[in-house]
């Protein structure tokens, strides 16, 4: 049986170029704190891709902290700006990532921070009116915390509308970018945001290694500690290879960058038509089917039907795909996104699936995924006839 990926959210499969890259950095053996010639030669290939990610963001190499994932990297970023930058407040939404999500909360419970929220209207928008009335009225040092773009739904944030709303207001700004990195040409010399966070294996490159964007005399200070490496931001010995393959993998999505996101879009393009066509009854989550306001690599669609293993069926069938985040994945309760996006009548007689696309997908996998859905669709109908 020929198995279909369609999970490229939760995380994309390896190029064989960063590989062959990352299996050459391997070599290269040294402990790059060592001054010997073997740690220098490991230290030269962490600065080579570190002025590579600069350059990609326009910012400064000096700004570019290597983290484990895109998870450590907000961690690092909301727990430093409480503890060391005085943040007392932090705005954010109740849609955003656990990691997120959950750091907040940790810091409300245990640093006694206020939380205020962005509430999204039923197609997963905010009202920045809001979150200018909130920053105006409150003289306590706040943090915004917002993603770029939603990691179930697609919707993207005007991430440079939001960072001016923040400055104007001397607000600090951060972004979970985990979806958005290398799949748009970004230019933090232009966005005023803070902080940023990214993971690798979401554009082609390994698992376990990332980076956090921190703004230049931001004050930030480690939470690791016991080592100077990464600008003392970030202690333990580098993980070479890792971000070696980050490096690769992030020169490969910006060299192709054009191509990539034209041929990912068709393929959505043609998904949303064919699903269409063959449920009627459809429906699509948050903005996920419109172009211009959601991540061309991600489509929420609505199933008219209940169908909780609805994920395993797909899976016995050689497709792969979530119902939600992958950090959700297994979860018996629905997703946050989707309790905030969907009323009672809908939680209960619908199914939401995540399909999240790559520049190897293709509209013959999407033949498939269509096919499978409209004979697990026919078999709910006559269920429901015959009951």
């Amino acid at each position: 049986m020929k198995k279909i990926y369609l999970d490229n959210a939760a995380t994309t499969p390896l190029s064989e170029e960063v590989i062959t890259e990352m299996v050459s950095a391997m070599r290269s053996f040294g402990n790059p704190s060592s001054t010997h010639s073997f740690g220098q030669d490991a230290k030269i290939l962490i600065e080579n891709v570190r002025r590579k990610v600069a350059d990609y963001l326009k910012v400064s190499p000096a700004e570019i902290i290597f983290t484990s994932c895109g998870t450590e990297s907000n961690n690092m970023i909301i727990k430093s700006c409480v503890r060391n930058l005085g943040v007392e407040r932090i705005i954010t939404s109740p849609i955003e990532h656990k990691c997120v999500a959950e750091t907040v909360m940790e810091m409300k419970t245990r640093k006694n921070v206020e939380v205020a929220y962005l509430r999204p209207n039923n197609k997963g928008d905010f009202d920045l009116s809001q979150l200018e009335e909130l920053l105006k009225n409150s003289d306590k040092k706040t943090l915004v915390s917002l993603m770029h773009a939603n990691n179930e739904i697609g919707n993207l944030l005007d991430i440079e509308k939001v960072a001016k709303i923040c400055k104007e207001n001397s607000a600090l700004f951060h972004s979970d970018t985990v979806q958005t990195i290398a799949h748009y040409d970004l230019d933090f010399s232009k966005i005023p945001l803070d902080f940023a966070a990214s993971s690798a294996h979401k554009f082609h490159g390994p698992k376990g290694t990332g980076f956090a964007f921190v703004r230049k005399s931001s004050g930030l200070k480690s939470l690791i500690t016991g080592g100077s490496q990464e600008r003392s931001l970030r202690a333990g010995t580098e993980n070479v290879a890792g971000i070696v393959g980050l490096g690769k993998a992030l020169e490969l999505a910006m060299e192709n960058l054009e191509n990539y996101s034209k041929k990912i879009q068709e393929v959505k393009d043609y998904a949303i038509q064919k699903i269409t066509e063959a449920i009627p009854e459809v429906e699509f989550n948050g903005r996920s089917a419109e172009k211009q306001k959601s991540l061309y690599t991600i489509l929420s669609v609505l199933l008219p039907f209940k169908d909780p293993l609805i994920g395993m069926k797909l899976d016995m069938k050689g497709i792969a795909l979530s119902q939600g985040s992958a950090c959700s994945s297994g979860a018996s309760k629905p997703s946050m996104v989707m309790l905030m996006l969907l009323d009672d009548e809908k939680m209960k007689n619908t199914t939401p699936l995540r399909v999240s696309f790559s520049h190897l997908t293709t509209k013959e996998e999407i033949d498939e995924l269509v096919k499978v859905l409209k004979q697990i669709s026919t078999e709910h109908k006559i269920e429901k006839t015959n009951s």
